[in-house]
């Protein structure tokens, strides 16, 4: 297979490390080996005596079981056999690809997207058709539009909530009707989740696909909503065996098995994963309350759907050119933008990350540039 270039890891190749201020990171604000340590009294110790011989290929079985416990409580549980552990959530998305797609297969996926899970897809001879979604409706999906996508040749919907670049986070009832959907037609449901925890209103926190539908995949990463992408470790949670069975079997020819440290690490974040969640959610609303009389000061040039959930939002440069702005911002300024292009979606908008804590400073750089 070959795919296309990915398009935001080459402008990030460019950019995101020689510019000084990030303003478009889709991560939360990360942290030292000694602060996540600190989160737990004897693990430093523990640390420095811990093994670094071969894992387990699928996952040291108390990582394992930490990831099946952030499942429990709104869906259908999900047990320590049922994840799967990756290398990121890079990994996991290639791996489902190649395991359950064939050339010629029809995929649907939630568009504007992280170009991956598109892209694998297309690279393997699947035909991807893009289940849009609305900026005029909030960036909302339409239900009946995806039934009116669905062939004898589709093989699976792909869909990410809460969304990246958008920050849409669907109703419940949506949800509800996709699985009913793809239970409906026996399809796979693959659902990126990796913000999944970092909703603005805990209450409006979804089910995970996996909890819900006996076909789905759901995608989770420690890098988003906890700020700790150094650690390279995700994952994937299904209740089908047949899935489950071809990526772990896929995955001896990528990793194999994942590093022995980002385990014991990613460990002791799990045990913690809600006061780590709260810590960045709380660095996200300061920085929404200034991104709102940002957007409400420069109404004449930007617009933006305010978003429910995650780091990131897809403002709109009202008079286009934003890849010429991100350009000039980022030469001239050092504040980097990512223009929309690398999500197919046109010179207009634009990735905005607000999930760290020198936010106001970038901010007020951006401001004085324009």
């Amino acid at each position: 297979m070959r795919p296309e270039p990915f398009k935001i890891e080459r402008y990030f190749a460019r950019y995101e490390f020689t510019t000084r201020y990030l303003l478009c990171a889709s991560d939360c604000e990360a942290m030292t080996v000694d602060d996540l340590l600190a989160y737990e009294p004897g693990a430093a110790e523990a640390f420095g005596r811990h093994w670094l011989g071969y894992t387990e290929s699928p996952g040291d079985p108390a990582l394992r079981a930490a990831i099946a416990a952030t499942y429990q409580g709104i869906g259908q549980g999900i047990e320590t056999d049922q994840v799967l552990v990756h290398s990121g959530a890079e990994e996991a998305i290639f791996s489902f690809m190649n395991c359950a797609l064939e050339p010629g297969d029809r995929v649907i996926v939630h568009s504007p997207c992280y170009q991956s899970l598109q892209e694998v897809a297309r690279a393997l001879g699947a035909e991807v058709v893009p289940w849009q979604a609305d900026p005029a409706a909030g960036w909302a999906l339409d239900p009946e539009a995806l039934a009116g996508l669905i062939t004898p040749r589709t093989r699976a919907i792909v869909v990410n909530i809460p969304h990246n670049p958008t920050g849409y986070l669907m109703p419940d009832e949506v949800q509800a009707a996709l699985v009913e959907t793809a239970r409906h037609h026996g399809l796979w449901l693959f659902s990126d989740e990796v913000y999944r925890g970092l909703e603005y209103d805990p209450a409006e926190r979804l089910p995970a696909a996996c909890e819900r539908y006996e076909r789905a995949v759901s995608l989770g990463v420690l890098s988003k909503t906890y700020g700790l992408p150094g650690l390279r470790i995700g994952w994937i949670a299904t209740r089908e065996p047949e899935i489950l069975g071809r990526m772990a079997a896929f995955k001896d020819y990528l990793t194999i098995c994942n590093s022995a440290p980002s385990e014991f690490l990613a460990r002791v974040a799990l045990r913690h994963h809600e006061a780590i969640a709260e810590r960045n959610r709380g660095i996200v609303r300061d920085n929404l309350a200034l991104l709102d009389g940002f957007f409400e000061r420069r109404a004449e040039r930007f617009a933006w759907v305010r978003p429910r959930a995650g780091a990131i939002a897809f403002p709109e440069y009202r008079p286009g050119g934003i890849e010429a702005l991100a350009r000039d911002l980022a030469e001239r300024a050092e504040v980097l933008l990512l223009p929309g292009g690398v999500y197919d979606a046109g010179d207009r908008h634009f990735r905005l990350g607000f999930g760290r804590r020198n936010f106001p400073e970038a901010l007020a750089a951006l401001e004085a540039a324009l």
